[in-house]
Parts: C-alpha cells; sequence; structure tokens
C-alpha cells in the first residue's frame, strides 16, 4: 500500500476517533451497564484486530497474501469506502446524542432514537464500522485485513444482540415495532 493511501486512511480513522473523545462529554447518567468484563474483553479484541490492520510486520505468511491486485483504483475505492462508514458513523453517533455509550448501557431517561439513520437501520454505527473496516481491508488488499473486517463484525454483532435485548426490555412494543421497520445492519426491504 502506498504511504499517501495509508496516511489517509488513518487520518479517517483518527477523524473517527476524535469526534468519538469530543462527543463523550455529553452523554446522560448509567442506569444500567455491561459487565466491566464484557467491555474489556470486546476492547481488547478490537485493539488486536486493529493492530493487524495496521501494523505491517503482522503481514507474514498468508496474512501478507494479496486477495485484491495492488492498484491505485483499488486503493482509491478501499479509502472511499473508509470515508463513507466513517461518515455514517459518525452522523449515528451524532444522532444518538447523550443516549450513546461505548459500553452496553441504559441511560437515565433513555430515548429509543428513530430518526436519521435509525429511520432505516437499528446499528447504524456497527454499519458504518463494518463499511469503513471493509473499505480499510480494501486498500490494503492483504488477507490479515480481511480478518481484522470479519472480527470486528463479528464482535459488534455480539454487542448488538445483546444491545438489542436490553433495548426490548426498556421499551418493550415500541421496540418491537421499530425492529419490525428496520434492519439490524441494513435497510429492511420489505417491512414486517
Amino acid at each position: 500500500m502506498h504511504l499517501e493511501t495509508v496516511v489517509t486512511i488513518q487520518e479517517l480513522w483518527l477523524a473517527l476517533a476524535a469526534v468519538w473523545v469530543v462527543t463523550r462529554f455529553g452523554s446522560k447518567r448509567v442506569k444500567q451497564r455491561e459487565s466491566p468484563a464484557g467491555y474489556l474483553g470486546r476492547v481488547v479484541l478490537l485493539v488486536v484486530l486493529f493492530e493487524f490492520l495496521f501494523n505491517d510486520r503482522l503481514a507474514t505468511g498468508w496474512l501478507g497474501a494479496r486477495f485484491v491486485p495492488r492498484s491505485q483504483n483499488v486503493a482509491d475505492t478501499g479509502i472511499a469506502l473508509t470515508a463513507i462508514g466513517i461518515a455514517l458513523a459518525i452522523w449515528a453517533r451524532l444522532c444518538l446524542g447523550g443516549n450513546w455509550s461505548g459500553t452496553v448501557t441504559l441511560k437515565e431517561g433513555h430515548e429509543l432514537i428513530r430518526s436519521g439513520p435509525y429511520a432505516r437501520i437499528r446499528h447504524p454505527i456497527y454499519t458504518g464500522f463494518a463499511m469503513a473496516m471493509a473499505g480499510t481491508a480494501l486498500a490494503i488488499g492483504e488477507w490479515r485485513a480481511v480478518l481484522a473486517f470479519a472480527g470486528v463484525t463479528l464482535a459488534h454483532y455480539w454487542k448488538a444482540r445483546k444491545e438489542e435485548a436490553w433495548l426490548a426490555r426498556e421499551f418493550g412494543p415500541a421496540f418491537e415495532e421499530h425492529r419490525a421497520r428496520t434492519g439490524m445492519f441494513l435497510p429492511r426491504l420489505v417491512v414486517r
């Protein structure tokens, strides 16, 4: 991967991290939170997977083999997909406002958000992350990046399932109606 591509991809991910840090300070008070062990396990897994993305020393053996040919068009497509995914994640994060948390959490006065990307997708932040990870994997072009994409997507799926169970208990029929109208990670094509 060319240095310009690496720098652009890293800048996109750093922009996302900056938004996450800045917007963290407007969160509502916590009513219920997942166990520290669950959160810590997910964070460690995500750190390891991001290391697969950005540590070239791990590009050995089959992990360093390319799954797409090296070309500027492939890299540019990866950058565009990363940027679109990060933009979606940021938009969704801003729509959540004070209801957001990095852990599976219910807040005091928690609201079921149905506007912005939440009108069509129940977990658009995870959709944005998956899209950005797919773009980054494409730009890197190596199997280690595919492994990181799959691992992050799976971690977000597990987290989303836990969040949905908590939201179903908290909002009951309102959440069930929302679930029937939206897709978990992609817009629902047919409303139940």
